[in-house]
């Protein structure tokens, strides 16, 4: 009895089942299989690996960081404006002193954009949208004004962009690639495949990739295994039992505030110093939304936020990859969502069955009748997978109870 509850526990605490990792499995040779049948070889590559991880590090940790606050308690709307100031800060503490300096002074502007959304939602009790949405406009304008006086006139800088901001280093794990190279150009799906996705995880990777990533199971472990994760959770399931019991619940709504924030200016962090080493107005372009669209499909688990993080990453990805990856996806997608419609066929669920296998045949109809993605919808591809993960997310989500609502310790007395 006790190896069972410590499978279970596990097994709650990844947030991924063994049958979650087998679909993944299959998934990934039936990727593999469409690839070879297609000729899309640059799907399942090295250089499209290395894409999908540094699209996916700033939503993954936008999603993390509203996982944080949605798990106290708290939606934090004002995750894309931590996300602006995470942007702004590290690009000018790394141009003035360096990367690291960057990344420090980032997060920090996070933190306390989260800890004024909490004086502002948790403290004074004012509606968490409607603060979440003035902190984003305010971090609009306040990186604007700051740029007006810093950038603008520096070498190539202006109103809106900044001189060219330094990157961290990268790493690479010692002979993967003599070992895995070898496989990859011996050609064939599935080996080769799997050796060239291996390949993108383990060479030139920013550290701050790693650590971008490694949020899932630091979070996972906090939020399940400690105590501080237990009273974090209460906070957000019923606070006032939690405020009888003796525990501040407004306390841990603050500190989830500061992570969430911190989190999200990590991940605007990382846009200017791996993404693209620059900072440009408007180059969060709502990743701060559909960080928190990943908390939604992931059910508010941490291995599944991570998963859907790198759902909506590869979308983002398919701008910088060739038509022939976008068109195997297609495919792919068609065949996944009609494998959905079979499955809710058999639960009974027509309407739902009948919704997928209309996109099924949407997919599959685009793909054999014109074969050809406008590149505008490829821009707009993460912005249409959040709002088919809204649409169609299961009714069988489980959301905080508390979530949205404010606790006020003196209407408890």
């Amino acid at each position: 009895m006790t190896a069972r509850l410590a499978s279970l526990r596990a097994r709650r605490i990844v947030g991924l089942s063994a049958l979650v990792w087998l679909e993944l499995l299959f998934a990934f040779c039936a990727l593999s299989l469409i690839s070879d049948l297609v000729n899309a070889p640059d799907l399942l590559s090295e250089g499209s690996t290395s894409a999908s991880l540094r699209f996916t590090a700033p939503i993954l940790l936008a999603g993390i960081g509203a996982l944080w606050a949605e798990r106290s308690g708290v939606v934090n709307i004002g995750l894309e404006g931590a996300m602006i100031t995470g942007t702004w800060f590290g690009a000018w503490a790394g141009i003035t002193f360096g990367p690291e300096a960057g990344v420090a002074v980032g997060v920090l502007s996070g933190v306390v954009f989260g800890l004024v959304l909490a004086v502002l939602a948790v403290g004074f009790g004012v509606d968490q949208a409607v603060a979440g949405l003035a902190l984003n406009l305010l971090a609009a304008g306040l990186t604007r004004f700051l740029s007006s006086i810093t950038f603008a006139g520096v070498g190539t800088g202006t109103i809106t962009q900044s001189p060219q901001v330094p990157s961290l280093p990268v790493v690479s794990l010692p002979g993967a690639e003599a070992v895995l190279q070898p496989i990859v150009e011996a050609g064939g799906p599935i080996l080769s495949d799997a050796a060239g996705v291996l390949l993108g995880l383990t060479t030139n990777v920013s550290v701050l990739t790693i650590l971008a990533f490694a949020t899932v199971p630091i979070t996972a472990w906090i939020l399940f295994r400690t105590r501080l994760g237990l009273r974090v959770r209460f906070a957000g399931e019923a606070p006032a039992a939690e405020d009888a019991l003796g525990v501040n619940p407004n306390l841990h709504r603050f500190l989830a505030l500061a992570i969430s924030g911190g989190l999200g200016a990590l991940g605007g962090t990382y846009l200017v110093m791996v993404a693209s080493n620059i900072y440009n107005e408007g180059q969060t372009a709502g990743r701060g939304f559909i960080g928190m669209a990943t908390v939604i499909f992931g059910n508010w688990m941490p291995g599944r936020t991570g998963l859907g993080a790198y759902l909506f990453g590869l979308t983002d990805a398919l701008r910088t990859r060739q038509e022939e990856t976008v068109n195997a996806l297609l495919i792919a997608g068609g065949l996944l969502l009609f494998v959905l419609a079979i499955i809710r066929l058999r639960r009974r669920r027509d309407r739902t069955s009948a919704v997928y296998a209309g996109l099924a045949a949407g997919f599959i109809a685009w793909f054999t009748l014109v074969g050809v993605v406008p590149t505008e919808f490829i821009a707009f591809a993460p912005q249409v997978a959040t709002l088919l993960v809204l649409a169609l997310a299961r009714q069988n989500l489980r959301p905080p109870a508390s979530i949205g609502i404010p606790y006020r310790r003196s209407e408890q007395t």
